[in-house]
């Protein structure tokens, strides 16, 4: 967009304050978009997506650093709270209602606040991103403590309720992580979070949709932050996800799949370990591998935090 001020002409401090932003910049490679073909649309997008995953590749070690913390809280009792509004809003939300099925995790482990409440998550409610005290009083209601890790999500870094947060949250002793689509050094002054991951995507194919690269961005990163802590904790047994809990028929059918893949058993047997284990996964995966009880097999896991590869080690050191 790049406005420019006009002799004599007066523009808001936030007026000054997007104009400069990254992600409101025009594009230079689509100003004529608007003209496109379908397929040079398609094109032009898939261009700009390609560079969204070398943009997170710069801040791997950011990323990891923030695993580093979520896991650790979540070894502690704590849990992680995702703080948006709109499109990142929404993103925390979807990170967060996929890792009770994906990872059997409790629906409380893992939250998604989103500016205006549950509604927003269907209907944009663009003003209520405006005030940090909706924020913090989002935060507050959830109870935050400092067991907890808050991650703030807003392409721009400087939106008020998530900045409003990170802020209630640091107050109440949690770890604060932000992820924004800026240079770290070009974002407003405001709360100085624990960990600030910073992907700068540029400007949008269409300037200021930040549901678009800014938006992948974040989902990217968001993805890697809990699915590397739940690795973490043992939830993933080689590359596969083994404590996803049984909730409809396609689960079922996966967990058989998986107990047939990684147990070396036929299907039949793979329901019969999946009744006996009470349909917990990581259970039925022990007793195929090992030959044991499901109660053998259930302590051998709580005795080693979930973590099936050291069960087994252990089993085959007794054995020998």
């Amino acid at each position: 967009m790049n406005a420019r001020k006009t002799s004599g002409n007066k523009t808001s401090p936030l007026f000054d304050e997007l104009a400069a932003l990254q992600t409101e910049q025009s594009n230079p490679e689509s100003l004529h978009i608007d003209t496109a073909t379908p397929l040079e649309i398609a094109r032009l997008m898939n261009r700009g997506d390609e560079s969204v995953a070398r943009s997170v590749g710069k801040r791997v070690e950011a990323i990891a650093e923030g695993i580093t913390l979520i896991t650790t809280a979540f070894r502690n009792g704590g849990r992680l709270f995702y703080a948006g509004s709109g499109t990142s809003g929404r993103l925390g939300i979807l990170d967060a209602s996929e890792c009770p099925p994906t990872f059997g995790t409790e629906a409380s482990m893992v939250q998604g606040l989103i500016a205006g409440g549950p509604e927003a998550v269907f209907r944009a409610k663009e003003g209520a991103e405006d005030k940090p005290e909706n924020g913090a009083e989002d935060i507050r209601n959830a109870g935050v403590n400092s067991h907890d890790v808050v991650c703030g999500l807003t392409a721009s870094g400087r939106t008020p309720y998530v900045l409003g947060a990170l802020e209630e949250a640091g107050k109440a002793g949690a770890v604060t992580i932000l992820i924004c689509c800026v240079d770290a050094g070009k974002r407003q002054p405001g709360p100085a979070p624990d960990l600030i991951i910073d992907v700068p995507v540029g400007p949008e194919i269409i300037a200021g949709s930040t549901r678009l690269k800014s938006g992948t961005a974040q989902k990217m990163v968001c993805n890697m932050l809990t699915t590397g802590a739940m690795i973490r904790l043992g939830k993933v047994y080689q590359n596969v996800m083994v404590d996803l809990q049984l909730t409809n028929q396609k689960l079922h059918e996966r967990a058989r799949r998986i107990l047939m893949q990684l147990g070396k058993v036929e299907y039949e047997q793979a329901c019969d370990l999946l009744r006996d284990s009470g349909n917990h996964v990581k259970t039925a995966l022990i007793m195929a591998l090992a030959g044991v009880s499901a109660a053998k097999a259930g302590q051998l896991l709580q005795d080693h935090d979930g973590f099936i590869r050291p069960a087994l080690e252990q089993l085959e050191s007794d054995r020998l």
